[in-house]
């Protein structure tokens, strides 16, 4: 069986933003409906390099996680704030991804989560081949990094950022041909860059099989998974609508046997309700749902 996480993001920012859910609650909620992890974003009042800066506050931090029964399955860092596609020195970038992997070593994860931080639109500034140059650099020093310290580096490919389409994806994994290197599978991404060409820079892209299709091209490379329904459309015309499991159409029956071909180095499945309206709410409706799932594949 797989272990189950949800990431915290989902009571810390969007709808959220104004009033985040207190971190203790959502430990102690999470607990109570049998989760077995927490992804943490590590950003705003939940915990992050900040608000907890040193090695004996994340302790404490891990043992409150541990005596829930739960374990952090990854880590979001924080690191839109930085440049990483229109600027030559991205050493700033650098710097907060070795803060991450840091805090990711102390809080004993190994994932930790990166995307390419700036819109589609960015390649209106900036031309293509620069652009995909800066990310791939950037992103080798990083892998390197993360592998020197027993962690691994997750890409999500989404509608939100430059290089969403399946050819960017597909090239970019075959730039980085390091075994700490892969792309984070979320379902809802993977449908609309696939099935809807959602914000594709220029001419769009459309894999006829969508998300299903572009798990099956990307088989051997997707490194870590995120589990959420899809309806077909954006969340404020930026990124993919997550869904929760039963409000969009997604066929995980034929997902999920796919993405099991995929040999991860650990157990986990994540959901990931980023930006839904009433993400606490539907929380119980989603682990009884992507339980059933792991019934059946886990």
């Amino acid at each position: 069986m797989k272990r189950i996480s949800i990431g915290s993001w989902a009571y810390a920012i969007g709808p959220y933003e104004d009033k985040p859910i207190p971190w203790d609650e959502v430990v102690s909620t999470l607990k109570s409906l049998d989760f077995q992890g927490i992804e943490l974003g590590a950003f705003g009042e939940h915990p992050n390099p900040d608000n907890y800066p040193d090695k004996e506050s994340r302790q404490k931090l891990v043992k409150q996680v541990n005596d829930a029964g739960m374990a952090f399955s990854g880590l979001v860092p924080n690191l839109w704030g930085e440049q990483l596609i229109n600027t030559d020195d991205t050493s700033k970038y650098k710097a907060e991804f070795s803060r991450a992997v840091q805090f990711a070593k102390d809080i004993g994860t190994a994932g930790i989560r990166v995307d390419c931080v700036q819109p589609p639109t960015i390649l209106d500034e900036v031309d293509e081949a620069t652009a995909r140059k800066r990310v791939v650099d950037t992103w080798k020093e990083c892998t390197k990094e993360a592998a020197d310290n027993g962690c691994y580096v997750t890409w999500e490919f989404e509608p939100g950022f430059a290089f969403n389409k399946p050819s960017d994806v597909f090239r970019i994994l075959d730039e980085i041909q390091d075994d700490a290197f892969g792309v984070e599978f979320d379902t809802c991404h993977a449908e609309m860059v696939a099935a809807k060409a959602a914000r594709h820079y220029g001419e769009p892209e459309i894999l006829p099989g969508g998300a299903l299709e572009m798990a099956q091209r990307c088989r051997g490379r997707i490194n870590h998974i995120h589990l959420i329904d899809s309806d077909g459309t954006l969340h404020g015309d930026e990124t993919s609508t997550h869904a929760p499991f039963g409000d969009g159409y997604l066929n995980f029956d034929e997902l999920v046997p796919e993405l099991l071909k995929n040999e991860l180095s650990h157990d986990w499945w994540t959901i990931d309700l980023c930006f839904w309206p009433d993400a606490w709410t539907v929380t119980e409706k989603c682990k009884t749902a992507i339980d059933e799932l792991n019934k059946k594949y886990g």
